[in-house]
């Protein structure tokens, strides 16, 4: 009996020292999970900012295919001395040196005639941002964008009014006063942006003896291609000898692809001065039908 006793004490010693120790393991173990469930917090709460989606494009067109054998042929005329064979290495264009065929390609093609030579190039360049977690593909592309806008001297878009072509064929009219004082010779002024006076030179009737003098379009940005995009539209200057040639550039940004066209004519003699319209619209032509493909 005195046994049982005792054993009858000792048993709640037992159960208590045993409760301590479960007590012990118990907040260990809530010590555990709670700087594991913060960790997981921690986690959870970086994962809120969740990487950027890669760029709409992965990879690029073949430069030297981007644009269509006739839109090519209206743009750069053989000569008519050349056989089918040359004709055909004409239109399949020279491919610049790539190291890296998915980030920047291009192409160029050469058409001599005896009155002229045009110059055609076509660049494809696809931008990727390295650090997803602020800063996509499209808007690296455009910080690209907007640093070749920069070093054209072209004003961002909505930081001035650009009139178009019409408006600024149109201007003259509104102040018919002006027109006397314009000299003749200003319809011919290398680089004019839209709206110079050369434009309303060849509007506005009877003023001198170039009244049909073709508008010059210049520099501008522009509006319905790709996401944006601009022009630059460079004339070299006058010369008694040095014949005066156009160069005219289109940048555009297609989501996170940059596009490049840049088409010159040279004349071969002096006194003829490429069209500003008709060169211009032969890029914005092809700019267009990129834009399309790369939307296909």
């Amino acid at each position: 009996m005195q046994r049982k006793a005792v054993r009858r004490r000792a048993l709640p010693g037992v159960a208590i020292l045993t409760a301590l120790v479960a007590g012990v393991t118990g907040l260990t173990g809530c010590t555990e999970t709670s700087g594991s469930g913060a960790t997981t917090d921690a986690k959870a709460g970086g994962s809120t900012a969740v990487p950027v989606q890669p760029g709409k494009y992965r990879n690029l067109p073949a430069p030297c295919k981007a644009a269509d054998a006739k839109r090519l042929r209206a743009m750069l005329p053989a000569d008519e001395s050349l056989t089918t064979e040359q004709r055909e290495r004409l239109y399949a264009g020279t491919a610049d040196a790539s190291y890296d065929a998915d980030r920047r390609v291009g192409c160029r093609w050469t058409a001599q005639t005896p009155s002229e030579t045009r110059l055609l190039s076509i660049g494809f360049e696809r931008v990727v941002s390295y650090d997803r977690a602020t800063t996509s593909d499209d808007d690296k592309a455009r910080q690209v964008y907007v640093r070749r806008l920069t070093d054209a001297h072209l004003p961002f878009p909505g930081a001035s009014a650009t009139p178009s072509p019409t408006a600024s064929a149109a201007a003259p009219s509104t102040a018919p006063s002006a027109a006397p004082s314009a000299p003749p010779g200003q319809g011919g002024s290398p680089g004019a942006s839209a709206g110079s006076t050369n434009a309303g030179t060849s509007t506005s009737a009877g003023a001198g003896p170039t009244p049909t003098a073709p508008p010059e379009l210049g520099s501008r940005v522009l509006e319905g291609l790709g996401n944006e995009a601009y022009i630059e539209d460079k004339l070299s200057p006058a010369g008694t000898t040095a014949p005066q040639s156009r160069t005219v550039r289109t940048v555009f940004r297609t989501s996170n692809v940059i596009v490049t066209i840049e088409y010159s004519v040279q004349p071969a003699q002096p006194g003829v001065v490429p069209s500003s319209v008709e060169t211009q619209g032969q890029v914005r032509q092809l700019a267009q039908a990129l834009v399309e493909r790369f939307n296909e």
